[in-house]
């Protein structure tokens, strides 16, 4: 920055300040010194009597990464002034627009003014399409092109994988192999990895983690890190710690990922190992690494472990906890029964607690069978959203619990009168690149039949080791026969009835599950993990439970 100061003065002192040639090079400094110059080129520009198209290409990619908005209004203003865009302009004009998430309108005027066809220009408007969630209009803008370098390739690759379509980005990725000139660099690799994580396929997460080391691509921080939260997606955390073991140089970042691993698999203690380990190296941590950490704490039971980490927040950090902070720490409290203790902590925030930090606290009154907690919960939350259908489902539940049965009937009526529908549940499971998907009760599955069947002579087997279903939470005038067979077609149990029927080796079973697992099914998986002499990972909305000999890693504490 100095030398930009000193090359200013010396503009100004000989008379060059609106000289074109000097004030290029000048231009091209500050842009060279961003962000902390960008206030001071604003100034200097705007005092520029008439800038061309290369004084506001220079301003606008300036600013296209720390302060995209100025770029769009940089660009703006030149078109007020007449000035002509060229195909300079429009790569970080469409990186800006892609930050902000605007510029629906951009393409037609990339067209309309004749610049359309520049590879530059296309790859921006991959990445602006993949940032709008128009894979689309991402996928036309590829295919018309004629020509393609590593950046349209990455680009359309990270649309894909940023907007969940995972198979998609793996097929391009694959097809990008068959251009033989082109090699992936970090960057392509990123959405790749981000692609696996997406679907929790720990085959295909193996495949990327050996490609990158085959094709000697080297392991940077940011690979590590991305590595390592794959893995612990995919279901397997120790790979995690292989990958965060090998990597010499860390930041808060990698640790962070770390953390939340363990934190989601159960492994609460490590978690906490590590974020000590983490605190031993001198660096600082997060939000995100203590929002991480206190999830750890109350996925375990730690509750003093808890809220000395909470404390230290402000105390050792200086740093405000934020919302997600104090949910964790109701989450905490609730999970561990102490209730009311939880309510007095939300009603003494200094922050207002939303409908996430209610809708924690109605689980928990859930989980302990405390009715009327669970009732002072739930007027909160419909203050807030009303229209969320877990909340009707968790006081549905409770009411079952208890055995108030008009009540629960009431609550169900209520969801039906205000059109508040239940999300269904689904459920599937990776074979290489097929995707096997389960739904609650449906019969779509080509082989539908066959696995019930199977699936109710298996839970006939289980009842024989002491498996009971758990009932309460169906209607009350349904036979006690139909309620059973309501619980046996959860998606994760059609899941796990399709693999045991499909894989005939020792390989484990992992299904991803869109909702939380239920109570029942939760005792459905530590029987067949017993009896079927098999491991089974679900990974539902919250966390991941691994199930082995009738075990499960949450040790029922869930």
């Amino acid at each position: 920055m100095n030398y930009v100061y000193k090359l200013h003065v010396r503009l100004i002192k000989t008379g060059l300040q609106n000289d074109p040639v000097s004030l290029r090079r000048f231009l091209l400094s500050f842009a060279a010194a961003a962000p902390g110059s960008l206030p001071h080129a604003r100034s200097v520009f705007a005092r520029v009597p008439f800038p061309d198209t290369f004084a506001y290409n220079t301003l606008i990619r300036a600013h296209a990464h720390s302060s995209p908005s100025h770029s769009v209004s940089l660009f703006s203003a030149m078109r007020r002034d007449g000035v002509s865009p060229d195909n300079f302009t429009f790569p970080f004009v469409l990186k800006a627009c892609a930050r902000l998430h605007i510029g629906h309108d951009a393409h037609a005027l990339i067209i309309k003014l004749g610049l359309g066809s520049d590879i530059y220009v296309q790859n921006g408007l991959i990445s602006l399409y993949g940032s709008l969630g128009s894979v689309a209009g991402a996928l036309d803008v590829f295919d018309e092109m004629p020509e393609r370098d590593l950046v349209s390739w990455s680009s359309m690759i990270s649309c894909f994988a940023n907007n969940n379509f995972g198979y998609e980005a793996l097929g391009l990725f694959q097809d990008m192999q068959l251009v033989g000139n082109l090699k992936p660099d970090e960057v392509t690799m990123l959405s790749v990895i981000s692609a696996v994580s997406s679907l929790g396929a720990l085959e295909l997460g193996k495949w990327v983690d050996a490609y990158i080391s085959r094709t000697g691509l080297k392991r940077t921080m940011s690979l590590g890190t991305a590595l390592i939260d794959m893995y612990s997606r995919c279901g397997s955390v120790d790979d995690s710690i292989k990958i965060f073991n090998a990597i010499p140089v860390k930041n808060v970042l990698t640790w962070t990922v770390l953390i939340n691993g363990l934190a989601v698999h159960g492994r609460s203690e490590e978690a906490l190992k590590v974020f000590h380990e983490m605190k031993n190296t001198g660096l600082k941590p997060d939000h995100i690494t203590f929002n991480g950490v206190l999830v750890a704490c109350s996925h375990g039971g730690l509750v003093d472990d808890g809220w000395r980490v909470f404390e230290s927040i402000k105390t050792d950090y200086g740093m405000e906890p934020t919302v997600e902070h104090y949910g964790c720490i109701v989450d905490l409290l609730g999970r561990a029964g102490l209730l009311n203790k939880a309510f007095e902590f939300v009603d003494t925030m200094p922050i207002k607690p939303n409908a996430v930090i209610w809708r924690t606290l109605l689980g928990a009154c859930v989980k302990h069978n405390d009715l009327k907690l669970s009732e002072k919960a739930k007027v909160k939350i419909h203050e807030l959203d009303p229209n969320h259908d877990g909340d009707y489902v968790l006081l549905s539940n409770v009411y079952g619990q208890v055995g108030r049965w008009d009540e629960k009937a009431n609550v169900r009526n209520s969801m039906r009168e205000m059109k508040v529908g239940k999300k269904p549940g689904y459920s599937f499971l990776n074979e290489g690149d097929m995707v096997h998907e389960f739904v609650s009760g449906d019969d779509f599955h080509p082989k539908s039949n066959e696995i019930k069947r199977f699936l109710i002579s298996i839970i006939d087997d289980l009842r024989l080791d002491g498996y009971t279903p758990f009932t309460c939470n169906a209607l009350h005038d349904v036979e006690d026969e139909e309620k059973e067979q309501s619980l046996s077609f959860h998606s994760e149990k059609l899941a796990v009835a399709f693999a045991l029927l499909r894989f005939k080796d020792r390989r484990t079973i992992r299904v991803i599950k869109n909702l939380r697992i239920c109570y029942d099914c939760h005792c459905f998986m530590k029987h067949v993990s017993n009896k079927f002499d098999r491991e089974i990972v679900v990974r539902d909305r919250n966390r991941f439970h691994h199930f082995s000999k009738g075990s499960c890693s949450c040790k029922d504490y869930w």
